[in-house]
C-alpha cells in the first residue's frame, strides 16, 4: 500500500512536471510557428527549383532536386525547432549524431543509395533522352522513362526491361540516336 510520503513525493514530481511544461509552453509554440514557417518556404523552395528546372526542360531532374531541397530546409527548421525546445541541446550535437546515423543509414541502404545517386547523375549528365535506343549489359531498347532508381526501356518485343541506374552509370552504354 502507498503510503502518505510515497503520495507526497508522487504530488511533488507531478507539480514539477507540471511547472517545467508550462516554463517550456512558449518555447514549445515558437517552435510549431517556426516549423510551420519552415514548411511554407520549403515549399516555396521545392516550387522555384521546379520551376527553374522545368524552364531547362528537366522534369525528372526538378522532381528529384525540389524534393531534396525540401527535405533540406525541413531538417534545418526541425534542428532550430529542438534548439528551441531544448535550449541545452547544441546543433552541433544533433547534427554529430545525424553523421553517425547517417553513415549507419548508409551502410543499411548502399544499393537504393547507390541507385539513387546514380539516377540523379544521368538525369544531370543526360547521356541519353526518352526515346533513344540504348543498349547496356546485352539489354537493349527504346527508353520509356529516366527515374531516380531505374531506366526503364521496352524492347523490340514489348516487353519492358529495367536497368538499376547504377548499372548505366558504371556500365558500358551504347546509345543510338533516334
Amino acid at each position: 500500500m502507498l503510503s502518505l510520503s510515497s503520495l507526497s513525493i508522487i504530488h511533488d514530481k507531478l507539480n514539477d512536471w507540471q511547472h517545467g511544461m508550462l516554463e517550456l509552453l512558449p518555447n514549445i509554440v515558437t517552435a510549431c510557428v517556426l516549423l510551420v514557417l519552415f514548411y511554407v518556404f520549403a515549399k516555396v523552395v521545392k516550387w522555384l527549383a521546379n520551376i527553374a528546372l522545368q524552364k531547362r526542360q528537366r522534369p525528372a531532374l526538378a522532381g528529384v532536386i525540389g524534393v531534396f531541397m525540401f527535405w533540406i530546409v525541413m531538417l534545418i527548421g526541425l534542428l532550430v525547432a529542438v534548439t528551441l525546445i531544448f535550449p541545452s541541446v547544441q546543433p552541433v550535437d544533433m547534427l554529430s549524431t545525424l553523421g553517425i546515423g547517417s553513415v549507419a543509414f548508409g551502410f543499411a541502404f548502399k544499393d537504393i543509395l547507390q541507385n539513387l545517386l546514380s539516377g540523379i547523375l544521368v538525369l544531370l549528365h543526360q547521356p541519353f533522352k526518352i526515346g533513344d535506343t540504348i543498349r547496356i549489359n546485352g539489354f537493349e531498347g527504346i527508353v520509356n522513362e529516366i527515374a531516380t532508381r531505374a531506366t526503364y526501356l521496352t524492347a523490340e518485343n514489348g516487353d519492358i526491361i529495367v536497368i538499376p541506374n547504377a548499372n548505366i552509370y558504371t556500365g558500358t552504354l551504347v546509345v543510338k540516336k533516334s
